[in-house]
């Protein structure tokens, strides 16, 4: 839209979570005041004629929020189902399919699905992104690092994006170190898949570690098998960099006293735990047709006892998952349904729950918060998560982003239908 971004330093109208109709003002990127509304902030904006360009936005019929946050995505991937076409199934065959299709890529093709990818996210809401980015096969495995640092760059001015070497056993060190010299954030990998899972994921933990930077590993990915999280835990106990662990589905089929087990060497270090629900539905499970298992880790457990949690969508309509509509609300709800969550514990697992554990300052309506948010049309928050409506405002850095509006026609009941009447 010509008129975007659009800076914002006045929010009239906002509902909350909790019910409270409040205005909010902000100072360039942060929340410096919000009170009940109608109060003097921006009084002196509301006379002004709402189709003009101003810095105040009207929200009434909206439920204001702290703007979701994707901590485990995977822009190199997104979007590619299509294009490969792969079989249905588990987490070997979706791995089989892109390895295949992934020596075919150009970075510039590359760069167009993760470009795509984001702005979808960011038009539903979502103002920072964790991806992971394959180091891939074949003569030139930096060709997904190049094209994200590239999108990343272009998209600096409209949302948040970290990156995540995914290495895998067979790579050598120093293709991880080249990443990093490009302007990867973090070092990844799924070391569970390994022939020697644990002297893979201290391989991958070494390199972290000598150059100083943080780790996001994919963790424990399957319902079998022994656990590697609780060695993880141990080796980073006194680091200082930040350390998070994606996927951990193996926690949820663990009997309760070897997951209180594993869960305390959590706690003990601070790694936070990131669910990702509608992937881990789709491809695990397979397996086992009859009473097939839910491919979540211990939400309720994890977070009972303290741990850092938060849940992202991870692929979206790739060989991992065929399916995805890019909105956090589709993240929330699968919480909900699949992982008995509460509407708010939910809601907040997506959005300062992932701010958390990709270690983002706090944001949100209350004063000295970032103003990352976003507002959709709805009454309260059941409303908002079930029926996710399009109509949405996004402000990243107190700016407006994205907004979009959704309208609908819906034929006219007939007057002589037994249903009107009974109405009547």
């Amino acid at each position: 839209m010509p008129n975007l971004p659009r800076r914002i330093s006045v929010i009239r109208n906002a509902t909350l979570a909790n019910g409270d109709v409040v205005d909010v003002r902000i100072d360039g990127s942060t929340v410096v005041e919000v009170a009940p509304a109608r109060s003097s902030i921006g009084a002196g904006d509301r006379d002004r004629d709402a189709d003009r360009d101003s810095d105040a936005l009207d929200l009434r019929g909206f439920l204001l929020l702290t703007a979701p946050a994707e901590p485990h995505a995977h822009l190199d991937k997104a979007m590619s189902w299509d294009l490969i076409n792969p079989p249905m199934g588990d987490l070997v065959r979706a791995i089989d399919s892109w390895r295949a299709y992934s020596s075919v890529m150009t970075e510039d093709s590359i760069a167009d699905r993760a470009r795509s990818a984001a702005l979808r996210l960011l038009a539903n809401g979502t103002t920072a992104i964790r991806s992971h980015v394959d180091l891939l096969v074949g003569d030139e495995p930096l060709r997904g690092v190049r094209a994200l640092v590239r999108v990343r760059d272009e998209l600096r001015d409209l949302m948040d994006i970290e990156l995540v070497a995914l290495a895998a056993s067979d790579l050598p060190d120093s293709t991880i170190e080249e990443a990093i010299d490009l302007g990867i954030d973090l070092v990844g990998g799924a070391p569970h898949l390994a022939p020697e899972p644990l002297a893979d994921l201290r391989r991958l933990l070494a390199v972290a570690e000598r150059r100083g930077v943080g780790v996001d590993m994919h963790t424990d990915e399957s319902l079998t098998g022994a656990p590697t999280l609780g060695e993880l835990a141990r080796i980073v106990r006194d680091w200082e960099t930040p350390v998070s662990a994606g996927h951990c589905v193996r926690l949820g089929t663990l009997e309760p006293a070897e997951l209180a087990d594993v869960i305390t060497e959590v706690l003990a270090s601070d790694i936070g735990i990131i669910s990702l629900p509608i992937t881990n539905l789709y491809l695990q499970g397979w397996q086992q047709p009859v009473s097939t298992p839910r491919g979540l880790t211990a939400l309720r457990a994890l977070l009972d006892a303290g741990v850092r949690v938060a849940a992202g969508a991870d692929n979206v309509r790739d060989p991992f998952n065929p399916v995805g509509r890019s909105d956090a609300l589709e993240t929330a709800s699968l919480l909900v349904t699949a992982g008995h969550l509460t509407l708010d514990e939910a809601y907040a697992a997506v959005s300062a729950g992932a701010r958390d554990v990709m270690n983002l300052p706090v944001a949100g309506v209350q004063i000295g918060a970032a103003a990352e948010l976003v507002a959709v049309r709805g009454t309260n928050l059941s409303d908002v998560v079930a029926n996710a409506s399009a109509d949405r405002y996004v402000i990243h850095a107190g700016s407006l982003v994205a907004q979009s509006t959704v309208s609908y026609e819906i034929a006219a009941i007939r007057s002589n239908s037994p249903l009107v009447t009974e109405a009547r």
